[in-house]
């Protein structure tokens, strides 16, 4: 079994399901990376099976990633007081899907006779400012989510400490439009999973921010 990604495909029209057949157009030197190593297993006549995996969030999601630095910024807002934080590059939408049910899946597809590619998801594309609301609630923050277009310029180096220093902290701690090369939109069509091998996700987006909270939360 090999664990592929959906930066693999690339870019896709908003409002589609992206399925297996569709032609790779990776976007960045990652999608192309994780494309080649798809192509080396499927190539070699081996009985194996790729699974593309779409965003995976929950336990372990890292502390650099665009809903890791999310859970981060709101965790220095909270103790710093902050009644606001400023956020950018929420319009995305990806199609999260929780580790658990990845593990599930990779199981499920070494004890199946399924070959080729099958795509790993939940089927339905989340806007990241929508995610940042639900991991506000599960954190307890009552302060305000401002969307900024685009972050302000960063600050000198060594310059004066003031409000707008403050911000930035949180802007560089936020995540920016996902760098995954797959544009704004990502969704999967996870019908061969469910038909090749009987899998399907089992966990909520809100139970998978809840665990990312929880790390981010005990970090000093």
């Amino acid at each position: 079994v090999q664990v592929g990604c959906a930066s693999e495909y690339g870019p896709s029209q908003p409002g589609s399901s992206t399925a297996e057949d569709a032609v790779p157009r990776p976007g960045g030197p990652y999608g192309v990376s994780k494309l080649a190593a798809t192509e080396l297993v499927l190539g070699s006549g081996l009985d194996a099976v790729v699974l593309r995996v779409f965003s995976p969030v929950g336990p372990g999601t890292p502390a650099g990633s665009p809903l890791g630095r999310l859970a981060e910024a709101m965790r220095r807002a909270m103790q710093a007081g902050d009644g606001e934080l400023k956020l950018s590059g929420l319009g995305v939408q990806r199609d999260f899907v929780d580790v658990r049910d990845v593990a599930r899946a990779v199981h499920a597809a070494s004890l199946s006779a399924a070959q080729g590619v099958v795509n790993i998801g939940t089927g339905r594309a989340v806007r990241l400012r929508d995610a940042a609301a639900v991991l506000a609630r599960v954190a307890g923050y009552a302060g305000a989510l401002h969307e900024l277009d685009s972050p302000p310029p960063r600050l000198p180096i060594g310059a004066p400490r003031t409000s707008a220093e403050s911000v930035m902290e949180h802007l560089s701690a936020t995540p920016s439009p996902y760098p995954d090369g797959c544009g704004v939109w990502q969704q999967a069509d996870v019908r061969t999973a469910r038909d090749r091998l009987g899998w399907r996700p089992r966990i909520n987006l809100e139970e998978s921010l809840a665990d990312i909270w929880m790390e981010a939360a005990c970090r000093i």
